[in-house]
């Protein structure tokens, strides 16, 4: 009877840590390591459509980023009322953001960085011309030769 309670102890113990473990990496998907608003004079990224009653003046897209277990990326397309008509999950191309090896002047240093995402196998570049939480999508033909450079 000593050799049960102790053999069951310890598939409790390991049961309560794998179950810890597991609720703390499904957990950071719904916590995001950050959350930035697509700029207003910003396009909408290729993989976006909006639904005929809306234009870009009355709609709004949220981004957010997540690194816990793997880098990735949301967005949520939102009406002028707030409510959401679409969610994407994107894959980071690339291990980290990068910048130009030759940045434009007036920015702070490490900006503007870049991160190439892919939706529906559609990629853009996703353009942080400073800490904000704001994001551009870029045509910038530098920023994209940059990018076919890594590799990534």
């Amino acid at each position: 009877m000593i050799k049960i309670v102790k053999l069951l102890k310890r598939y409790v113990v390991f049961g309560v840590v794998l179950t810890l473990l597991s609720f703390s990496i499904i957990g950071c998907e719904y916590f995001p390591e950050s959350t930035f608003e697509l700029a207003n004079e910003s396009r909408l990224p290729k993989w976006v459509n909006l639904p005929p009653e809306l234009t870009r003046a009355n709609a709004s897209l949220t981004m957010n980023y997540y690194s816990v277990p793997w880098r990735k990326a949301q967005f949520i397309l939102r009406d002028k009322n707030g409510h959401t008509l679409k969610k994407e999950n994107g894959e980071m191309r690339c291990r980290a953001p990068f910048e130009l090896k030759n940045p434009p002047q007036g920015f702070p240093s490490g900006y503007p960085a870049y991160e190439a995402i892919s939706v529906n196998g559609i990629t853009e570049i996703i353009e942080h011309k400073k800490m904000e939480p704001i994001f551009y999508v870029t045509d910038d033909s530098a920023v994209w030769k940059q990018y076919e450079s890594l590799g990534c």
